[in-house]
């Protein structure tokens, strides 16, 4: 296999644009990803993958007919949450294999506002109320409260830290930082989790061009490696399998390795680095519980000691182990197609050094995860 080098990263700024369509969402991120690359013509780019969960037909299609319709490969991919993430895979295999030297990832979103109303919800589950996302992660934290003691002011701290870091991050669509009294006294969604404990839907949009490491040379003079990029889906009993499907693998007696932590080994014994030797960290803190349950699953901590990474500011930007620096989509908001490129953009930026004032001083390796409806999942490693 070759090495993969991210050439060029863009975003479009998160947040609610009515006077933009989802195409110019896209185009804004696919012409700043170009540029980055040192002006990548785009005739030098040979595929494309485009992540979306509400894009419609041929909506990476739709985003580069005005960029330019070259004739080259455009495929569309769904995994809810990681549709932008399981792209990114899915272009780093066909780079490292040798079928192309160059090809774009894009990710773009215009969610409708309020809880996600997913079809993949059967029937029985949408008539009994029972299809609204708050309730899984809700189960989830207070699963983790019962049995590791986890407090509500440690779940609020995670919130704090993400807004904190969010003020700092002009692409987030809420930059500004929150005290531990107003987390607290934020409206109850779902017990034990706050409306600022939840990531809010978004619109916005993030590209990631790759390049095989020789190609790259022409585009970049920072180069980041894609050291790992993994995918898959939940087992059966495990906490995220069938996701936003019916719950149905779920069991009171069998407990299978959680997909986090399988695909998060696998991404380690590929890179050849353990999770002792990141210097950051994206995960899909999809409410601020599940950023807690992460640090567990990806071994940054062992079982049941999630919250002392929080409580020890282990996770905070000066810490050992920074966790979203960027804000995370507590601060970010989570617009679901762009939001793991969010993430390879963030890692890219502070591993190249260019993260302004968010920087972690020295990074050399980062991880991002993320999550998507059904159990999927995908765990990517960068190297500076």
């Amino acid at each position: 296999m070759r090495d993969v080098v991210v050439c060029g990263v863009g975003l479009h700024k998160f947040g609610r644009f009515p006077d933009k369509t989802f195409e110019d969402l896209g185009q804004e991120a696919v012409l700043a990803a170009l540029k980055d690359a040192h002006d990548m013509p785009w005739k030098d780019v040979q595929m494309a993958f485009c992540g979306t969960m509400h894009g419609g037909t041929a909506a990476g299609h739709r985003v580069l007919s005005g960029i330019g319709l070259t004739g080259i490969p455009i495929v569309n991919v769904e995994t809810g949450c990681a549709s932008g993430s399981s792209a990114f895979v899915l272009a780093w295999q066909q780079i490292a294999a040798g079928f192309c030297d160059t090809a774009i990832v894009i990710g773009v979103e215009k969610m409708p506002r309020g809880f996600m109303r997913m079809t993949s919800y059967p029937q029985w589950q949408v008539l009994s109320g029972l299809a609204i996302n708050p309730l899984e992660f809700s189960l989830r934290a207070t699963r983790h409260m019962a049995e590791y003691g986890t407090t509500i002011e440690q779940l609020a701290k995670v919130s704090v830290k993400s807004h904190r870091n969010g003020a700092l991050n002009p692409y987030a669509m809420y930059r500004k930082a929150m005290t531990m009294e107003e987390v607290l006294a934020s409206k109850m969604v779902c017990y034990p989790l706050r409306v600022m404990e939840f990531a809010a839907p978004g619109e916005g949009a993030g590209a990631v061009i790759l390049s095989s490491s020789d190609v790259a040379k022409k585009y970049t003079h920072k180069p980041v490696k894609v050291a790992a990029a993994c995918m898959g889906v939940a087992k059966y009993g495990t906490s995220r399998v069938g996701g936003g499907i019916g719950q149905m693998g779920h069991s009171a007696r069998i407990h299978n390795t959680e997909v986090v932590t399988a695909l998060s080994q696998q991404a380690y014994e590929f890179a050849g680095i353990g999770p002792e030797d990141l210097d950051v960290v994206e995960l899909q803190d999809t409410d601020s519980s599940s950023e807690i349950i992460l640090y567990e699953q990806l071994g940054l901590c062992k079982l049941g000691e999630g919250a002392r990474l929080i409580d020890e500011g282990r996770t905070e930007l000066t810490g050992d182990i920074p966790v979203n620096p960027g804000g995370g989509i507590l601060s970010c908001s989570e617009p679901t197609g762009a939001s793991a490129l969010r993430q390879i953009a963030e890692l890219t930026w502070q591993l190249r050094g260019d993260a302004g004032a968010r920087q972690i001083v020295g990074a050399r390796n980062g991880l991002a995860q993320a999550s998507g409806a059904g159990g999927n999942c995908t765990v990517a490693i960068l190297a500076s």
